[in-house]
C-alpha cells in the first residue's frame, strides 16, 4: 500500500486518545504517523525487509505499550504508538501487492521479509496494488474522518496525505512507465543504490 495510506491509519490508530486522553493524543499522534512512515525508510536499501519487521514490531510493542498504560509518559505513549504503527504497516503489506515495479502484473511472490521465518511472505492483493484505487479508498475511510476530529497541524498533515495519495493514485502507472527511463540516467555511484525493480 501506499505511504499516505500507511500514515493516515498510523494516526487513526492514535486518534481515540483525542477524546479520552486528550492530554496525551499530541504522544500518541505522532508515534502512530512516525511508526506508519518509518519502515518505507527502506525504500532504497532492501525495500521491505531492512526496516520491516511484521513480527518483531508485534512483540516490542507489547512490553512498551504495558509501560505506557502504566505510568502514561508522553514518550512512552510516543513509543508504544510508533512501534504499533510500524506493525500495521508490515501487515497491512502483505494484504497488499507484491515488490515489483509493476504489482498489477502480479509476478512477485514477495510482499514482506519475515526476520523470524527467514522468508519472504507471500502478497494478499487484497488491495491490488500500491496506489490502486483501492488504496486511495482505504485512505481517504481513514482520512476523512480524522478530518473531522483532528485539528491544527494534525489536520494539515491528513490533507497533504490525502492530496499526495491521490495525486499518486492518479499517476501510478505513468510513474512505472518512467521510472526505467529515469534511472537508467542515474550517474555510475548513485546506479549502485536503484534497486533492479526500477531499471526493468
Amino acid at each position: 500500500m501506499m505511504l499516505p495510506t500507511h500514515a493516515l491509519l498510523g494516526l487513526a490508530i492514535a486518534a481515540p486518545f483525542v477524546v479520552f486522553a486528550p492530554e496525551l493524543a499530541p504522544a500518541a499522534l505522532i508515534g502512530g504517523f512516525l511508526g506508519g512512515v518509518l519502515p518505507d525508510l527502506d525504500l532504497y536499501a532492501g525495500h521491505r525487509r531492512t526496516l520491516h519487521y511484521p513480527t518483531l514490531y508485534v512483540v516490542a510493542s507489547v512490553p512498551i505499550a504495558i509501560a505506557a498504560a502504566l505510568i502514561a509518559a508522553p514518550w512512552l505513549v510516543t513509543a508504544a504508538f510508533l512501534l504499533v504503527g510500524a506493525a500495521l504497516h508490515c501487515r497491512m503489506d502483505r494484504y497488499g501487492g507484491g515488490l515489483e515495479l509493476r504489482p498489477w502484473e502480479g509476478t512477485s511472490d514477495r510482499a514482506v521479509y519475515d526476520h523470524v521465518r527467514r522468508r519472504w511472505r507471500a502478497p494478499k492483493r487484497w488491495v491490488r496494488y500500491d496506489g490502486a484505487p483501492e488504496d486511495l479508498l482505504l485512505a481517504a475511510l481513514a482520512g476523512v474522518p480524522l478530518w473531522i476530529l483532528l485539528d491544527g497541524p494534525f489536520r494539515w498533515l491528513v490533507g497533504a496525505a490525502l492530496l499526495v495519495g491521490g495525486l499518486y493514485v492518479l499517476f501510478r502507472r505513468r510513474l512505472a512507465n518512467a521510472a526505467p527511463v529515469v534511472f537508467d540516467a542515474v550517474p555510475e555511484p548513485v546506479d549502485d543504490y536503484v534497486p533492479n525493480r526500477y531499471k526493468q
